[in-house]
């Protein structure tokens, strides 16, 4: 079967299968192998192309990890368990969406908690204007999950969605801006995700409890590790569903 995640990573970093050939000394026609049959490199040529393309070993190549070990380097993916997301250090937030240089994703209903720092736009604007790729993922006020979300935490039907309004509102500024895009969701969230390149804060959704009193992970992506990769591909299965909002 073809590695379709191996070859458009070397698309994305403008490399052929002679860049990979020669960084992992072996024959082109080998590389051409591991594209187009799904060949499984041995764990040294792995390191070499994961490194190249900025990706991991268990996203190019799922199966070829054991479980034992995904296990054992999953848990070294979590830098930090936050009983509550309020406890967060404020300076964290900031830190690493300053630090960001490629990919800046955050899946949320409202985030209203983001709109108390007033230089957040700018910030982001300055993000994309160096090169980051900023996806931003917001519910849909109109959405049954969102008003769902809302009873949940026995704050009335009609809360959160006007929370996601005023959240959209907030960003509207950066509707049209190059590399930054956003979209509305209807989907149940599970967990609430901030991706700042290999950094991601998940909090996790408690029911009955707003967001700021439910646990947050910090997790840092590793090669051969599953967990950030699992929250990372939940984010772009919502994404690929979702549409712009309706300003």
């Amino acid at each position: 079967m073809r590695n379709e995640r191996l070859r458009d990573a070397l698309l994305r970093n403008g490399l052929d299968v002679h860049h990979v050939a020669k960084a992992t000394g072996v024959d082109p026609k080998t590389v051409e192998r591991w594209i187009a049959k799904g060949r499984i490199p041995y764990p040294r040529h792995r390191h070499a192309i994961a490194a190249m393309v900025r990706e991991t070993e268990s996203y190019l190549w799922p199966a070829a990890v054991e479980p034992e070990r995904k296990a054992e380097i999953g848990g070294s993916e979590i830098v930090k368990v936050y009983p509550h997301r309020h406890l967060v250090p404020a300076d964290l937030w900031t830190r690493l969406c300053g630090q960001a240089a490629e990919h800046i994703e955050v899946l949320i209903y409202a985030g209203m908690f983001l709109t108390d720092d007033p230089t957040l736009l700018k910030r982001l604007r300055h993000q994309a204007d160096e090169g980051a790729k900023i996806r931003l993922l917001l519910g849909d006020p109109a959405s049954q999950a969102v008003a769902r979300r809302s009873i949940e935490e026995n704050i009335g039907k009609t809360t959160i969605p006007a929370k996601v309004r005023n959240a959209l509102a907030f960003f509207q500024p950066l509707s049209g801006v190059d590399g930054i895009e956003i979209r509305c969701h209807a989907t149940t969230l599970y967990n609430s995700i901030y991706r700042f390149d290999d950094d991601m804060l998940v909090n996790t959704h408690v029911y009955g409890f707003a967001a700021g009193h439910a646990p947050l992970l910090h997790l840092r992506r590793l090669t051969g590790g599953d967990l950030f990769e699992t929250y990372s591909e939940s984010f772009d299965s919502v994404w690929s569903a979702a549409k712009p909002p309706k300003w």
